[in-house]
């Protein structure tokens, strides 16, 4: 399932730290600016809801890290998850098996953005595209959360990731930012 919260603006950061774990309320910390925290603050507060949703689970969850600092719920290893934050919201996914996520604001890239993570055929799209921001927002959401599936970040190989036959990919589009899920198919 996949949990959203794109009215970062109310939430109220005091209060919300109250309501965290140690581990995240000093990871919300270390944000110097008030929409680093209200991202992280959403993504852990939208991953208890689906937690507790989803499968009954109301303690605070304790994360571990994986080689590539993919995050994994201590005790639950069997439930994946995965978040992203924007400027405009903040995506939680769970799932019974792994999965990847990305969400992007819309905008108009750069050609040298475009060069730098797109391949010649994905630019060349790109370039013809009535909105070059959506196809871009849209490829680049895909290419992240793929990787974010993979469990390895971002890589050197940004251009020539989306050739894999093995992952399904759901894109959604709102005026505002374009969010995508990765999973391998069954």
């Amino acid at each position: 399932m996949t949990y959203i919260d794109d009215n970062l603006q109310l939430i109220d950061i005091g209060e919300a730290m109250t309501r965290l774990s140690a581990q995240r309320r000093e990871q919300a910390m270390r944000y110097s600016y008030d929409l680093g925290q209200r991202t992280c603050i959403a993504a852990y507060m939208l991953l208890c809801s689906a937690l507790q949703t989803e499968y009954g689970i109301a303690a605070l969850p304790e994360f571990g890290y994986g080689e590539h600092g993919k995050p994994y719920i201590i005790g639950h290893e069997d439930i994946h998850f995965n978040f992203s934050h924007c400027r405009e919201a903040v995506v939680c996914s769970v799932a019974d098996r792994p999965i990847g996520v990305d969400v992007e604001s819309l905008r108009q890239p750069r050609q040298s953005l475009i060069d730098y993570t797109m391949n010649a055929r994905e630019a060349a799209l790109i370039r013809a595209a009535a909105d070059p921001g959506r196809l871009f927002t849209q490829l680049w959401t895909m290419k992240e959360s793929l990787l974010k599936l993979a469990g390895t970040g971002i890589t050197d190989n940004i251009r020539d990731v989306l050739g894999r036959d093995d992952v399904r990919f759901t894109t959604v589009f709102t005026p505002r930012y374009i969010y995508t899920l990765c999973q391998y198919k069954e």
